[in-house]
């Protein structure tokens, strides 16, 4: 009786290690496997010629549903190094189909007789896709100073800001440093325009003005400031 009970335990003993190892498996398993996550840019890309077809109604409309497509910066940067290069991709192509240019006329501030130019230079392409043209010039009247584009063109793209480096020619975000000043985000991609400075900024220690892509941290245009 007792030679008959002992293939049953073993069976018994065999069925709950097989169990528990699962379990185990299962609980330790999210500490050693990676899951992947190849999420799509959530916007349906028209082509040329459908855009072209389309009303001005109609662009605006695209044009805002491809903005709220737009990750954010916190998305932007949860996402693999291979992942965020296929989506800014896919942004920078939407953004060059879908995107209407933005022109800005801000008039020159009052008085200009009264204000110095502190320093000036010429923006620049940062690369064959991102490319900008015309002038930055800070100009100065006492503790006042105001930044001032003009003749301005850059290629248009989401989120785009106007910053201060004390880099004379950043590429990149690390180029650019963490002590850049961000003076607000790129009221237009054409024209005219002014930013306030700070007060009490020393800009003896910025040189470059900068057209920056916040989400996906691209520069989009330099001017060296002199």
């Amino acid at each position: 009786m007792l030679k008959q009970q002992r293939p049953l335990v073993l069976v018994a003993g065999l069925a709950g290690l097989v169990i528990f190892s699962a379990v185990a498996w299962w609980l330790a398993s999210p500490l050693f496997i990676s899951n992947s996550v190849d999420e799509a840019f959530p916007f349906a890309m028209p082509s040329a010629a459908e855009m072209e077809a389309m009303t001005e109604a109609e662009k605006m409309a695209k044009e805002a549903e491809f903005m709220a497509a737009v990750p954010s910066e916190a998305e932007v940067a949860a996402l693999s190094a291979a992942d965020r290069e296929a989506v800014e991709t896919a942004v920078n192509a939407a953004a060059a189909l879908v995107m209407t240019d933005q022109p800005m006329e801000d008039p020159m501030p009052e008085a200009p007789a009264e204000w110095a130019i502190a320093s000036q230079g010429q923006f620049r392409d940062a690369d064959s896709f991102h490319m900008g043209s015309g002038t930055a010039t800070i100009y100065q009247q006492n503790d006042q100073r105001v930044l001032r584009l003009e003749n301005f063109a850059v290629t248009n793209g989401p989120d785009l800001h106007v910053v201060l480096s004390k880099n004379s020619n950043p590429t990149s975000r690390d180029d650019l440093g963490d002590d850049h000043v961000d003076l607000g985000s790129l009221k237009g991609n054409l024209g005219s325009q002014n930013y306030d400075i700070p007060a009490g900024l020393d800009l003896s220690e910025y040189q470059s003005v900068v057209i920056y892509c916040m989400p996906f941290h691209v520069v989009f245009s330099v001017a060296t400031l002199g």
